[in-house]
């Protein structure tokens, strides 16, 4: 449960009971949990990459707003993957029907804001992208738990610009593990390596301001083809 959440339960309820199913720091020993540094102009370039392998089968993107759940979708239906989207913005009806789409494989892709991706219950998901990481650790935690159910493996491959250092830093801190950084992709930023570590309210500060202005164009990095491993 988000701090603020937590918070305000404590506020209104008098002795409240706190259930808990594993610890919040808890993340699936069946995940294999990785990190790829990127530039934030070049993350939907790189999930195309990613998502052209044939052996992702059914896989959720987390993106942080509704907006770019929609970029993301229109980009990757420009280069010939389908995927649908669910956000608050859709009607009931929309997000019934992505939700079916992605249940029986007629889609493989989902991309899902942590509001409306609440509730979904859909076994057999193969890979776990954040596209966007999140500002609440938390969520980190509840967004890769939908892969590896009942047993099964899966796979959480997280993006992570300059300003998200900040949230990798206390992701990795909150699970008690540094997650992996994977060197081998396309687009990986030596920028973002040797980016400046902010605190977690600057990076989401600078990062809300940016999200209000979604019109914003960005121009997309050529693939550092001479970077060193």
């Amino acid at each position: 449960m988000p701090p603020e959440i937590e918070k305000l339960a404590h506020s209104i309820l008098r002795n409240p009971i706190k259930v808990e199913v594993t610890p919040v720091a808890s993340t699936a020993e069946l995940i294999d949990q990785s990190v790829m540094y990127v530039d934030r102009e070049n993350k939907r370039p790189l999930l195309k990459h990613i998502l052209s392998d044939d052996r992702l089968k059914r896989v959720i993107v987390f993106s942080r707003t509704k907006h770019g759940a929609n970029k993301i979708v229109d980009y990757l239906e420009k280069n010939k993957i389908l995927a649908v989207a669910i956000h608050g913005n859709k009607s009931q009806t929309a997000r019934q029907n992505a939700l079916e789409n992605f249940r029986s494989g007629k889609v493989r892709v989902l991309i899902a804001t942590d509001i409306a991706a609440r509730g979904i219950d859909i076994d057999e998901i193969s890979h776990v992208i954040n596209f966007d990481l999140p500002n609440v650790s938390e969520d980190y935690v509840h967004r890769i738990g939908r892969t590896a159910r009942a047993g099964a493996s899966g796979v959480a491959i997280s993006f992570c610009d300059a300003e998200e250092k900040a949230f990798l830093k206390d992701i990795e801190k909150l699970i008690k593990k540094q997650i992996p950084l994977i060197l081998e992709q396309p687009y990986h930023s030596e920028d973002v390596t040797n980016s400046k570590l902010l605190s977690k309210g600057k990076a989401k500060t600078l990062i809300d301001s940016r999200n209000k202005q979604p019109n914003r164009r960005e121009h997309h990095r050529k693939p550092n083809k001479n970077k060193k491993s």
